[in-house]
């Protein structure tokens, strides 16, 4: 959920009002029990990048009773560094969570609808494990399906069929993503880049509800981040991308990998999606720029890493 702007920060009072009725809504969430959370005295470190986040985790964590200690938390706009919510961004947070032996850390973006963690142990739980966390508590709770868009981890596949319950893939972007959770009716569902959308709360990302998911998650398994994370399907991604003569068509060369490759699981949505056992390669054109970006993923980073290599190689030679 987008949050108020630094620019319409002149109004801090409608600026907190709308806050609270949002953080209200949230407590009110059947799946969301405040007393247990604060039962289990959690505490936390938080970087918001200086955003709205600075305001709206702690009104949220006061609420559910969690200690934390606040970092980059005052809403001037003036990101303290990159603000996408990645491990090469997130050093002091890293750091700050060993010293303070807090349970975990809490990053968003500064729109605050992406959610990403640092476990114990000050190592990154990984933004495409977000959802797959939020949604084992919810599948675990209320049966029915779900949705993420085609480059995102397979392990929420993994974890809405250890359920029984049905996983879908949409094209990229977060209307995609909601036109087919409304489709498939799904329960929970969201983007790899710790996006998540809880309908019950409402169709749009929402890193606040995320947290009260998560938390209310560790409540229920009594067990340490890390420990919940290695409970998960292990799976790495690499992202890269290959530029192209302004004269080659994309979409033809995409077609010719669909057709060698028809064998096969393939997806073509959104650009040309090809499933293997144990990984898969994602190849998507710019509308931009004369580009193909390609994601995969594998067991292991170096997998991950060979698959996109590989599949660079077949568009050069296929163009």
């Amino acid at each position: 959920m987008s949050f108020a702007s630094i620019e319409e920060l002149g109004n801090i009072t409608v600026v907190n009002d709308y806050i609270d009725r949002h953080v209200e809504k949230i407590l009110g969430l059947p799946l969301i029990d405040a007393e247990r959370i604060k039962s289990q005295g959690f505490h936390v470190v938080i970087d918001a990048v200086n955003s709205t986040g600075g305001i709206a985790i702690p009104k949220l964590l006061d609420r559910l009773g969690v200690s934390y200690k606040a970092m980059y938390c005052e809403p001037t706009g003036n990101f303290p560094h990159n603000p996408e919510p990645l491990e090469k961004h997130l050093g002091d947070l890293m750091r700050s969570v060993q010293e303070e032996k807090a349970h975990f850390g809490i990053t968003v973006d500064p729109d605050v609808d992406r959610l990403a963690l640092v476990d114990e142990k000050g190592k990154m739980f990984g933004e495409e494990y977000t959802l797959v966390a939020c949604a084992d508590y919810v599948l675990s709770k209320t049966p029915g399906n779900t949705v993420s868009n085609l480059s995102s981890t397979r392990a929420l596949k993994e974890v809405t069929q250890r359920y029984h319950q049905e996983y879908e893939a949409s094209a990229v972007g977060e209307v995609n993503v909601v036109q087919k959770m409304k489709s498939t009716h799904a329960i929970i569902g969201g983007e790899g880049n710790g996006g998540i959308i809880y309908p019950e709360n409402h169709y749009g990302r929402d890193a606040l509800v995320g947290i009260a998911l998560f938390l209310m998650l560790l409540t229920e398994r009594q067990q340490s981040v890390s420990a919940l994370r290695a409970s998960y399907p292990v799976y790495f991604m690499a992202k890269e991308k290959i530029e192209l003569s302004i004269s080659i068509n994309p979409d033809q060369i995409l077609k010719k990998l669909g057709e060698k490759y028809s064998d096969e699981q393939c997806t073509t949505i959104d650009g040309l999606k090809i499933d293997f056992d144990e990984s898969w390669v994602h190849m998507r054109k710019s509308n931009t720029e004369p580009i193909i970006r390609i994601y995969t993923e594998a067991r292991t980073e170096a997998l991950a890493k060979d698959l996109a290599q590989q599949f660079i190689k077949e568009i050069k030679a296929t163009s």
